[in-house]
């Protein structure tokens, strides 16, 4: 027959019972706070890197991608219509001033400067002729004219013989009015011929003047004839390495056409593509700064070209340094267009997590740990950005990437 627990024990067991569910919650709770402990997120230092506020200059900058390319180029082209003989020097070579790069068949120049030498002699001829056929004629018109004066001092003594000889009644009306006749018609006579002297000696001077220029002209085509032949040995005019010649041996070349071009390797600029987005915040004169690895060259906004290709301006940049040792031919460079300048602003090195303009959550250190923060940032250069509210001076930040914690209010630092 069952029998009653006993109060006491029932109380007993109660107490046990209560006793091993409390330490089996405590225990419970110290294993999931130490887990919690063990699995909460954290990050080496050594793995992040952080930068401090500090105070001093920001630049705002357009980021741009660049090429260096040759400050100097020369084109060497055809003056005339020639064929390659023989391609002396060939891309990558180097020359000095005034050696030849192609030897041109130059044959129909010099015939035309053979042809022209030989117009200058026919026109010489043609002048020396005319000039004697003139003086000739002017020679005849003179000894003409000296006999017409002859003939009209005779007539005016025998006129004034007869007009004698009329007073005294010894001679007709008659024949003192054809001695009159006679004196009028050799003046009239005289005064044609000395005309026709004039004419003569005019027309004498200005045919020796045209004869004059046509042979002035003449001289100056042959002179020029003999620069565009001297020209047309296709030889550089200054020290250089050949970028581009012609290949083709016997190729025929028209007047004006390309044979090479001489680049100048000891002086050197940088092309850089901007979106044409920005070219109304573009002009010469502009700082720029040109980024080649870790090392930067200062230099210019020399020119903004007026055409836009598939969206993008090319900017023309002179450097300061523009024979620097770093510099190669095609080599891509980062370029950076200042565009703004603030003097004195609080700022932070340029990272991962500190990129641009605008509001980023950073993570600002704080011990050994790092608390995610609400960061407004406004000009940024190429290698610090302005912080216009969230950070103060001296404020230890995280400019690494942070992008798989950013989730998180804080993490550990171990």
């Amino acid at each position: 027959m069952d029998r009653e627990i006993d109060a006491r024990v029932r109380r007993r067991a109660n107490i046990r019972r209560w006793l091993m569910a409390a330490a089996a919650a405590g225990a419970a709770w110290l294993l999931l706070s130490w887990g919690f402990g063990l699995i909460r997120p954290s990050v080496k230092r050594s793995q992040v890197v952080t930068a401090r506020v500090d105070t001093g200059p920001v630049d705002s900058s357009l980021s741009a991608s660049g090429t260096v390319v040759p400050e100097v180029e020369q084109v060497l082209s055809s003056p005339v219509d020639a064929r390659v003989l023989k391609v002396l020097r060939r891309a990558g070579s180097a020359v000095k001033a005034g050696e030849p790069i192609l030897s041109l068949d130059t044959s129909a120049a010099i015939l035309a400067v053979e042809r022209l030498d030989q117009d200058i002699a026919l026109k010489s001829n043609q002048q020396s002729r005319s000039r004697l056929a003139l003086e000739n004629t002017l020679a005849e018109l003179d000894s003409r004219v000296a006999i017409k004066e002859l003939q009209l001092e005779t007539a005016t003594l025998q006129l004034a013989r007869n007009r004698q000889l009329s007073k005294e009644g010894l001679i007709s009306d008659e024949v003192l009015r054809q001695s009159e006749v006679a004196e009028k018609q050799a003046r009239i006579e005289l005064a044609q011929l000395e005309a026709a002297q004039a004419n003569a000696r005019a027309t004498t001077s200005a045919e020796l003047e045209g004869l004059a220029l046509e042979l002035a002209k003449l001289g100056k085509e042959r002179t020029e004839a003999r620069r565009v032949l001297s020209l047309a040995t296709a030889s550089a005019d200054r020290p250089g390495v050949v970028t581009w010649t012609v290949t083709e041996e016997g190729a025929t070349i028209a007047r004006g056409a390309v044979l090479a071009r001489i680049a100048d390797l000891t002086s050197y600029r940088v092309d850089a593509s901007v979106s044409d987005a920005h070219v109304s915040r573009l002009s010469p004169g502009m700082p720029v700064i040109v980024r080649i690895d870790d090392t930067t060259i200062e230099g210019r906004v020399a020119d903004v070209l007026p055409t836009v290709q598939n969206g993008v301006v090319t900017v023309r940049v002179s450097l300061d340094d523009p024979s620097s040792s770093l510099l190669r031919p095609n080599l891509r460079v980062e370029v950076f267009i200042v565009t703004g300048r603030r003097a004195s602003a609080l700022r932070i090195r340029k990272g991962s997590s500190t990129s641009g303009e605008g509001v980023q959550q950073v993570f600002v250190v704080r011990g050994d740990r790092a608390e995610r923060v609400r960061v407004r940032f406004g000009l940024a250069s190429f290698d610090f950005v302005e912080v216009v509210d969230g950070l103060a001076a001296g404020d230890e930040a995280i400019v690494s990437d942070m992008a798989d914690y950013v989730h998180l209010s804080s993490i550990r630092l171990r």
